[in-house]
């Protein structure tokens, strides 16, 4: 599987808006929320995923090249969102009424649940499975 290389100003922008988005929570709650871990493994169709109990985001590498700045600003703080809502609440619905809440009032983000970005160079990737998310079961 081909590894991509992700530009140091595209990973620059991924750990501004993290650290910017952060500061806002930590500004909301009155508290210091630690740097959660960024990897650039994600695969398939999915933009990223928030892996809670360690504290990681894992984004896209492809779909970050295709989109930029406008994967930045709306998949890194719906990913911390998704953290952020486990820290304060505990294990609840993916996108439910705690999450859009710490899109919206707290993040300042619309709250989203799904990307439009182009899929096709993603679906042409082999994909592969991992089963290190007790959450999931393969099929």
């Amino acid at each position: 599987m081909k590894t991509l290389r992700i530009p140091i100003a595209l990973q620059q922008g991924v750990m501004q808006c993290l650290r910017a988005k952060l500061a806002q929570a930590g500004e909301y709650f009155d508290c210091t929320f630690p740097e959660p871990a960024i990897s650039f493994q994600q695969r398939g169709t999915s933009a990223g995923t928030a892996w809670l109990e360690r504290w990681e985001i894992r984004l896209n590498p492809q779909l970050l090249l295709e989109n930029q700045q406008r994967f930045i600003d709306e998949v890194v703080p719906h990913e911390l969102a998704h953290l952020l809502v486990y820290r304060q609440f505990g294990r609840v619905a993916p996108h439910g009424r705690e999450w859009r809440w710490m899109m919206m009032t707290v993040l300042q983000t619309p709250a989203r649940r799904t990307h439009e970005y182009d899929l096709a160079a993603v679906r042409s990737l082999p994909l592969r499975l991992s089963a290190a998310c007790p959450d999931r079961t393969p099929p």
